[in-house]
């Protein structure tokens, strides 16, 4: 499922987001949607694509190139 929200991200951003919720999930925070996955990794990817983990991505402006 792609949509606005996920088409923004980079797949390193995106990979790094998904491990950070997925260690958050670990670690006992709240799971954010109705699933059945007891996986802390499909829950994020879960999370992902309905747009809704709440990390926001910070990037530095885009440097001229030389």
């Amino acid at each position: 499922m792609k949509d606005s929200k996920t088409e923004k991200y980079t797949r390193y951003e995106r990979a790094r987001i998904v491990g950070a919720r997925a260690l958050q999930v670990l670690m006992g925070a709240p799971v954010l949607i109705k699933t059945d996955s007891i996986d802390p990794l499909e829950i994020a990817l879960e999370e992902m694509d309905l747009g809704i983990i709440p990390i926001t991505v910070k990037r530095d402006q885009k440097r001229t190139s030389r």
